[in-house]
């Protein structure tokens, strides 16, 4: 199954992540298909996503882990 979860890039204590889909069996920060966004939690309201791929990887069946769903939300790619 192919999610749509956060993958870790920042330093330690300084968190920084970005949107990803990947296949599920593959770990937190290792391949993935494409990066639809960036995330930056230190900074209040700092989301990036691209609304067309998210979209569309949504319609082909992709699930969004739950904090990517309250991420796409907030941003208006769902409602």
């Amino acid at each position: 199954m192919v999610k749509i979860r956060l993958s870790r890039i920042g330093a330690k204590k300084q968190p920084y992540y970005r949107i990803v889909v990947a296949d599920e069996r593959t770990p937190r920060g290792g391949n993935f298909i494409e990066q639809i966004g960036k995330y930056n939690p230190l900074k209040e309201g700092d989301v990036q996503i691209d609304a067309e791929k998210a979209r569309t990887w949504l319609k082909n069946g992709a699930q969004p882990t739950e904090k990517v769903r309250v991420l796409l939300k907030k941003t208006g790619v769902i409602e």
